[in-house]
Formats: C-alpha cells, structure tokens, sequence
C-alpha cells in the first residue's frame, strides 16, 4: 500500500525576501553585534527599544 499526499498548490509567484546590502552592525555606539542582512531594523535584539503590540478585546479592569 502506497502513501499518497494531497495538498494545495502555491497560487501566484513566490517572492524572494528583502535583503539588506554590505555589513551592517547595531547603531549604538558601544555595540558591535552585526546584524543579518534579512533584519531590517537598525538595533541588534540586545538594544532594541521595547516594542509593545496591539492588544485587541476588552481593557483589563486595574485591581
């Protein structure tokens, strides 16, 4: 007995992700982390300033 797989194919054309040129390092002046060139930020994760996300529903009652 065979195993089949069936699954859906991809629709349309698949695009390559955005690279970065040359060797980038994180912006703060003591860092010298390099970052990949997929990141697009300008901050290695160590510097990186605190980033909250979207909180979506109801408002948490304080206390």
């Amino acid at each position: 007995m065979s195993e089949i797989m069936k699954g859906n194919r991809v629709q349309g054309k698949l695009r390559a992700p955005k690279k970065h040129e040359g060797v980038r390092v994180c912006i703060e002046k003591s860092c010298t982390t390099r970052l990949s060139s997929y990141n697009k930020r300008d901050h290695c994760y160590a510097h990186a300033p605190t980033r909250f996300p979207r909180l979506r529903g109801r408002v948490a009652p304080e206390s």
